[in-house]
């Protein structure tokens, strides 16, 4: 054999060693930040396309998601120490204020701006109305959760009194209400996408009612960190509400083909027709904040609804638990 034929595979060897240990490298260069979700939702699509399309990572973050399965356990992770961001409904971070913790949760930037909920049934009702609750039973969620509060007023707002018109259950977990449904229980009940979808094509079940645009705008989910990481890693915080700005311009300026592609690897278990039509469907009801700004109006209004839950006393000041810093300077750093 030739000294050619030997040198060469011996390059190739050198070559693939170095490349593997520059890759390796540029991965630890990038900072760990984990991030607990309330669920795993397409109502959340901007977050996984700043994932899919490595916004992240352009912003020198590895981004570690986990599906935290309610806002409470969320909540729990983040002031634990087990998540340095938390992602969940914002009036998770006003009870917490409430209880006087010190190191209490900072919201600072908001992705959804509506309920992502939506009521299913047990037979198609193309021309279902609110009302059509009364007598009925209903799997909401959590009691104190921003799922069950929105699905509270609106019933209200159509003129049924919750345990007297109609029965709202809270005593079904979040993540197992589709389950409890399809075996039986309720005659109703609450659902986020795909879960409904999924139903939907099983034959189990059928969406009567956008929960969300019944409920108008809220700032309904949102980033969450603690005071202390908010003060020890501004510029990380920063970082990461530059990636999820870009996701959210990314969402808007591409189709819902496009997006699904996207969005595929989070959710490879649901047709891509499916994934489209969701996608139309929280397109068409205005359920991303396209500036990421938390408005006091916003968390009034949420506030409002905590009060005729009868979950909040007394209101919290707007600038004890919201920074709208990270999202101004974000618009600033990616121009549309």
């Amino acid at each position: 054999m030739s000294k050619v034929f030997k040198v060469i595979p011996l390059m190739l060897i050198l070559t693939l060693i170095i490349s593997i240990g520059l890759t390796g490298c540029q991965k630890n260069d990038l900072e760990r930040v984990r991030l607990v979700e309330v669920t795993h939702s397409l109502f959340y699509t901007p977050q996984y396309v700043a994932l899919t399309q490595g916004f992240f990572e352009e912003e020198g973050l590895d981004v570690e998601i986990r599906d935290g399965k309610g806002a409470d356990k969320v909540m729990a992770a983040l002031l634990s120490g087990e998540a340095d961001v938390g992602f969940m409904g914002l009036e998770a971070s006003v009870y917490v204020y409430k209880q006087g913790r010190e190191d209490y949760a900072m919201n600072f930037a908001q992705l959804t701006q509506r309920d992502g909920s939506f009521l299913v049934g047990r037979e198609p009702d193309p021309d279902f109305t609110f009302d059509q609750l009364k007598g009925k039973e209903v799997l909401g969620g959590r009691k104190g959760g921003m799922p069950f509060m929105t699905l509270e007023y609106v019933v209200k707002n159509h003129g049924l009194v919750p345990g007297k018109d109609v029965n709202l259950r809270t005593d079904v977990q979040f993540d197992v209400l589709a389950g409890a449904f399809v075996g039986g229980e309720g005659d109703y009940v609450s659902l986020f996408e795909p879960v409904a979808a999924t139903l939907e094509k099983e034959g189990k079940g059928y969406v009567v009612a956008s929960i969300g645009k019944a409920g108008g705008y809220i700032p309904y989910t949102g980033y969450s960190t603690t005071k202390s990481i908010l003060e020890e890693k501004s510029e990380m915080i920063q970082s990461f509400t530059n990636a999820i700005y870009k996701g959210m311009l990314w969402v808007q300026e591409h189709s819902s083909e496009e997006i699904a592609e996207a969005v595929k690897p989070q959710f490879p278990d649901t047709d891509d027709d499916v994934l489209v039509a969701l996608i139309d469907r929280y397109r068409e009801q205005d359920s991303w904040k396209p500036d990421l700004i938390i408005t006091e109006e916003g968390l009034d209004h949420l506030m409002n609804i905590m009060e005729m839950a009868g979950e909040l006393d007394e209101k919290v000041e707007y600038d004890k638990i919201v920074t709208t810093e990270f999202a101004k300077q974000a618009m600033k750093n990616i121009k549309k």
